[in-house]
């Protein structure tokens, strides 16, 4: 049991934490075995994600104040949390792990100003992350140059050939 105090400071850190978030990730974990949960943490932590079990009143006092206090509905029964600067990192990993564990229930979250539903944080796995769309535009933006540098020395070859060939004689 928390003294006042630690209530106090446990909200502080909350409050903070859901601030600088710019996603929040609500789930429910009735069941995931320890090692499960240190699984998923390890994952999470990787990508520099937080997933923190929460005390839903105190939670609720905490996310009063800012833009997640509309998710307050969902702490209810066994719940964490993930936050993180990157939403679609964290929605791919926890629904992911959620296919592989089915007691990871994801309940919503926040991405940004929006607020997600159980479909809305599944859509958002579904998109590709920073990394990955950088690198299909790389791929976009070298494919042309590529193409018209090999037209453009295609003919220069075949002349050079012909005229090895005229050389030749």
């Amino acid at each position: 049991m928390m003294n006042k105090e630690k209530k106090q400071s446990y909200i502080k850190e909350m409050t903070t934490q859901f601030d600088k978030s710019e996603a929040v990730i609500v789930a429910h974990y009735q069941g995931l075995t320890v090692n499960q949960l240190d699984k998923l943490r390890a994952k999470l932590r990787e990508n520099g994600i937080i997933f923190k079990i929460t005390k839903n009143r105190i939670t609720k006092l905490a996310i009063e104040k800012t833009r997640c206090k509309d998710l307050s509905n969902l702490f209810t029964g066994p719940t964490a949390v993930a936050l993180s600067k990157d939403a679609i990192t964290s929605a791919k990993i926890l629904t992911n792990f959620s296919k592989e564990n089915s007691n990871l229930k994801i309940l919503g979250g926040i991405m940004g100003s929006d607020i997600l539903d159980v479909a809305g944080v599944k859509n958002v796995a579904t998109l590709p992350t920073l990394d990955e769309a950088r690198a299909k535009i790389v791929g976009i933006l070298r494919s042309p140059a590529q193409k018209i540098a090999s037209i453009l020395l295609a003919p220069a070859s075949k002349i050079a050939i012909l005229a090895l060939e005229k050389s030749k004689k």
